[in-house]
């Protein structure tokens, strides 16, 4: 399944206010449906950063988009319906241009009736046992299985895909009491027929519960998805957020909030991890990671509830919860479409735990400096606050006083943030010159330059990474890349998200009218390295590839739908450094190391495993090969249990200003320890000190101890 993945936004700007007020239909009070769609038209073909005509592509588009949004497990549409639909496959363009909502009506008018038919179709389906001894299948890769036919076939599917449910409660409810009979021999074990039943209980109640919630949801919100589904046309980055979705976006991160540390997102009917907050509880616990859908929330070890369906605020309550407290959540892995329940305690998430922190290690005796940045930082309403960049520069002074001789700057998930701090940071390791280049539509490059001639750090740099990192990350590992200030080691590329959002209230394009209607978050602009070269689609390359989970699968920007094409501008004047005489050397050093290790290797393995069942969609549904499949699955994944087990053997501490701190601040003191031992059992940071000592400065750029 192909992900959409909302990256935080890189910086604010403003397109031209060409788009007024006076745009608007003349056309006295018009339905409010009717001038959202015709508001975000014009701002769409007027301000995005592709000028995309409004034509059959797009209509097919818009077209296979919602339907697809409706229905993404082919649960209500046939053929037959589609045959009806597309009438308008190739008119929505045109209805666009005059606000008209024929096609919007009759879909989502027919997905109501196909809501009240399906429950029905699922209670009386459930009201016996299917026949688990029948050799069939099930493909769940829903994007490529084509609609049923007709009824009768949509009959079929509804129960296979509910007999695949229950089986899978089966299997669970067997190995739950095999385990609990291993520990009590006096354990009494239901038979298959007694835990079948059971199951079909369950998924009834669940079903149930999913679309008393689906019933609950009103037009706006269904409206919503079809004016994604327009939106989406333009990049995968340009979303409809409508006021309940904007009212949480504006939320204020800088508080304290008690939950889990993650942000979700709406996306069709299901709750999606988009971002994990650095140092959360999520973060810390480890298992979940940005892609995943939330298909169940249990409080402790209670009976989990089924919020596919859900609204997001909805599901947000069940989700967050006091500190202390136990939420397990059944979660579908991004990673392998696999489902596991994840144990998370609860905490207070503070916005420090996204500023720089850093971290000293002796290595051969030598000391070293990692700094980690989880977000390029900044407060637009108040820049005198705290910033990245102030931050970072900061931090390097102090490091300096402790006299290491090699910096690490980790910006492993740091999904970006503003553009001004990461040009700023650029600039505290080269003298002057070019950091970035940015382009609006049909206007040539911008070159950005760092104009504070100091270097504040002219030692070894090595700069760590992986698919996680984008945007401003990618912005900065691609400056050190550029000018030969730094090696960039991690994962194979990263992310490859070059483009700039703004967020567009509608409102200010509609003057004195009464109702909130919305926001638009909208591409703008695109990034370019100083060589020239688009950050989109092909991210950063590191010099050293270390293999990880994501080495093989569908994952970044290349891999969204719609993404805005690589291209080039012209290369900007800038001067390469060269600071190391042995680059190259390190290299290869590095990548035979790599190479041999057997951890690095088994891991290699991994990512090739979880490529092979991220491909493999299909299920036996009978139950003795489903079991046996199952167990194969499990048996295979057994074998990479152990593989990111690692001890560096290293001691991480607390540069000495902060030492003091933790007298009075045990809960710093806590989560600085929980990190260094994180540091210590990190391999991938381990490599990159291997790097970092390796490295030979020319004499031009010498350590600088003051």
């Amino acid at each position: 399944m192909k992900m959409k993945l909302i990256i935080p936004i890189l910086t604010f700007f403003f397109i031209s206010s060409s788009i007024q007020a006076a745009d608007v239909p003349t056309k006295k009070d018009p339905e409010k449906d009717q001038l959202i769609l015709y508001v975000l038209k014009n701002i769409l073909t007027r301000g995005h950063y592709v000028q995309k005509d409004l034509n059959d592509t797009f209509s097919e588009h818009v077209y296979n988009e919602f339907i697809n949004s409706l229905d993404p497990s082919k649960r209500y549409f046939t053929q037959e319906d589609l045959k009806e639909f597309s009438k308008y496959k190739y008119q929505i363009d045109n209805q666009l241009k005059d606000a008209n909502l024929d096609f919007y009506k009759l879909v989502y008018g027919r997905f109501l009736e196909k809501i009240k038919k399906a429950k029905q179709t699922y209670a009386a389906l459930l009201e016996q046992p299917f026949n688990y001894n029948k050799k069939e299948e099930i493909d769940i890769d829903y994007e490529k299985v084509p609609f049923a036919q007709n009824e009768n076939e949509l009959l079929n599917h509804w129960r296979k895909q509910l007999k695949l449910q229950i089986l899978s409660r089966v299997q669970d409810a067997e190995q739950q009491q095999e385990e609990k009979y291993k520990k009590d021999k006096k354990t009494v074990k239901k038979s298959f027929k007694e835990l079948e039943k059971e199951a079909r209980a369950e998924v009834l109640k669940n079903m149930e519960d999913l679309y008393i919630r689906i019933e609950e949801l009103q037009n706006s919100d269904w409206y919503s998805t079809f004016l994604n589904s327009v939106v989406s046309g333009f990049d995968p980055h340009t979303t409809y957020m409508s006021p309940r979705t904007k009212s949480r976006f504006d939320q204020d991160m800088s508080g304290k909030l008690e939950g889990i540390g993650a942000r979700l997102q709406k996306e069709g009917i299901y709750t999606k991890i988009v971002e994990l907050i650095s140092g959360g509880p999520a973060w810390k616990q480890g298992d979940l990671e940005p892609g995943d859908i939330i298909l169940g929330v249990a409080q402790g070890d209670g009976e989990p509830l089924d919020i596919v369906g859900m609204r997001l605020d909805d599901a947000i309550t069940f989700i967050k919860g006091k500190k202390g407290t136990e939420v397990r959540l059944t979660v579908k892995k991004k990673i392998d479409g696999s489902t596991k329940v994840i144990p998370i305690v609860r905490d207070i998430v503070e916005l420090e735990e996204t500023f720089v922190k850093s971290s000293i290690v002796e290595k051969d005796g030598k000391k070293y400096g990692v700094i980690n940045l989880p977000k390029f930082y900044i407060d637009f309403k108040d820049t005198k606050k705290r910033n990245a960049a102030s931050d970072m520069k900061q931090e390097i002074e102090r490091l300096k006083k402790e006299g290491v001789e090699g910096l690490i700057v980790d910006l492993r998930n740091n999904g970006g943030g503003s553009l001004k701090t990461v040009i700023d940071i650029g600039g505290l390791f080269i003298d002057e010159g070019p950091i970035v280049q940015v382009k609006y539509r049909g206007e040539p490059a911008i070159i950005k330059n760092d104009t504070d001639s100091k270097i504040h750090w002219s030692g070894p740099l090595v700069v760590m990474v992986n698919e996680m990192s984008a945007s401003a990350s990618e912005i900065f590992a691609a400056a050190m890349q550029d000018y030969g200030r730094a090696v960039v080691i991690g994962g194979k590329q990263t992310y490859g998200k070059g483009t700039v959002q703004n967020v567009l209230p509608l409102n200010y394009y509609v003057s004195k009218y009464p109702d909130d209607l919305g926001a638009l978050k909208m591409t703008i602009q695109k990034f370019y390295r100083i060589n020239g070269g688009s950050t989109q689609i092909e991210g950063v390359y590191s010099d050293i590839a270390m293999p990880d989970r994501y080495s093989y699968m569908e994952f970044g920007e290349r891999d969204l739908d719609g993404a805005l094409p690589w291209d080039s501008v012209k290369k900007a004047n800038y001067n390469k450094v060269n600071s190391y005489t042995n680059f190259n050397q390190v290299i290869s050093n590095s990548k035979q190391r790599i190479n041999v290790n057997p951890k690095f290797v088994s891991i290699n393995e991994y990512a090739k495993w979880l490529k092979k069942n991220q491909d493999d969609n299909t299920y036996s549904l009978n139950y003795k090969d489903y079991k046996k499949a199952s167990k194969v699955r499990q048996d295979e994944a057994k074998k990479f249990k152990d593989i990111f087990k690692f001890d560096s053997k290293l001691s991480f501490e607390s540069p000495t200003y902060e030492k003091p701190l933790f007298k009075n601040d045990t809960v710093l003191k806590d989560k600085r320890e929980a990190w260094h031992k994180n540091l210590k059992k990190d391999i991938y940071l381990n490599e990159a000190l291997n790097v970092l000592s390796e490295l030979k400065m020319n004499k031009n750029y010498e350590l600088v101890k003051k």
